[in-house]
């Protein structure tokens, strides 16, 4: 594939990637880009072509033969996974005749953080991502193709590509160089306060919380996790994505960059949070429970976070997809933004119609929320 004098492939998976060579495009910073996670998503049976997800990463070498620039792409069967919902646009599609997958998704798997998708040692590099990503869709006959929850500075890239932007919401929390939670709480009003002391207090009335990273994780630690990862996995989605293999490696490869929060009643735990810790953000991921304690879900994945990314001197906490029960709990609507292209012209301008009056309700609803927040007025 060529964009110009830009020639890119198309590899087998990312394990393929040498891990140096994967990082130096992507960088550290954000752990969930790096070769150690997303190859790790391949190897242990999470990210297949079997489940849906198969691998075609793009790159394009440079004159030392190198990657200079990478994207993890994938060949998707179906829309599961993703957190930017287009199911309704396969149905209309489907309906008129035409066939929406395979498409292809370039996106970490199951992982609704964003961050950069065009990952490059040269910035110039990145139009020829898009173009090669472009070529894909049409020499393999897929559908579309779908960057999702893209860094902002990449959002003009892929406009300037005409690829059509799709604005949506998380809530994530801002640390304003507080000293403490104490610190963080006196920014909000005194009802919301009570009422936040109030609840901490009853989570964990009874309970252990312990915070686990590094050496200290043991595979008794992640089966503890799997049990409750399994316990979540089933009721939202009828099966978990992510094998327990892959949390081994996790702790194989990463574990200083994991956070596990867990609560243990007596020597027993009984819930528990999974986090990754970037170079300013904390991001939380997956959280399940073996017992029902209320509270203990805001406790664990929203509370806990906010002691420990305090504690790190982390500028943010990320805790996922949806959830406006986060608002009340000190964290703010920001928005996210995906880039679409639908080889489909009569598909495509559908879409287009559709995502200018998404967008207008979209930033309409974050003002709103905004004006919600729980922080002291004036």
């Amino acid at each position: 594939m060529a964009d110009r004098d830009i020639l890119a492939r198309v590899a087998d998976g990312i394990a393929s990637f040498a891990p140096a060579d994967w990082d130096r495009c992507a960088g550290t910073g954000n752990p969930f880009l790096t070769h150690a996670f997303l190859s790790a998503l391949e190897e242990s049976g999470s990210a297949t072509a079997a489940t849906g997800w198969q691998p075609v990463p793009i790159a394009i070498d440079g004159p030392d033969g190198r990657p200079a620039a990478v994207m993890p792409a994938y060949a998707k069967s179906h829309s599961q996974g993703e957190y930017v919902f287009d199911h309704t646009w396969a149905d209309a599609f489907q309906r008129a005749g035409g066939a929406y997958y395979p498409k292809l998704q370039i996106a970490v798997p199951f992982t609704p953080v964003p961050g950069r998708r065009l990952l490059t040692r040269d910035p110039a590099l990145a139009p020829g991502l898009i173009a090669a990503a472009e070529a894909l869709v049409h020499n393999h006959c897929l559908s579309s193709a779908h960057a999702t929850f893209i860094d902002e500075g990449e959002v003009e890239v892929f406009e300037r590509a005409g690829w059509l932007i799709r604005i949506d919401s998380q809530f994530h929390w801002h640390n304003e160089g507080f000293a403490g939670f104490e610190d963080f709480l006196a920014t909000l009003a005194s009802r919301k306060r009570k009422a936040i002391r109030k609840e901490r207090a009853a989570a964990v009335e009874g309970l252990r919380v312990a915070h686990i990273t590094g050496a200290d994780i043991t595979e008794a630690h992640w089966d503890a996790f799997w049990r409750f990862y399994q316990d979540t996995g089933a009721r939202k989605w009828g099966r978990p994505y992510l094998t327990r293999p892959f949390f081994s490696m996790l702790g194989e490869r990463m574990a200083d960059r994991v956070l596990l929060v867990f609560a243990y009643r007596g020597d027993k735990p009984i819930a528990g949070a999974l986090n990754l810790i970037g170079a300013d953000t904390l991001y939380g991921r997956y959280w399940g429970c073996i017992e029902e304690v209320p509270h203990l879900h805001f406790e664990l994945c929203y509370y806990q976070a906010i002691d420990a990314a305090i504690a790190r001197g982390l500028k943010r906490v990320e805790a996922g997809a949806q959830g406006g029960h986060k608002l009340a709990r000190g964290y703010r609507p920001v928005p996210t933004w995906s880039a679409h292209y639908l080889a489909n012209p009569g598909l495509r301008a559908a879409v287009a119609d559709y995502l200018e009056q998404e967008r207008r309700a979209v930033a309409q609803e974050i003002r709103a929320l905004d004006e919600m927040s729980p922080f002291r007025k004036g």
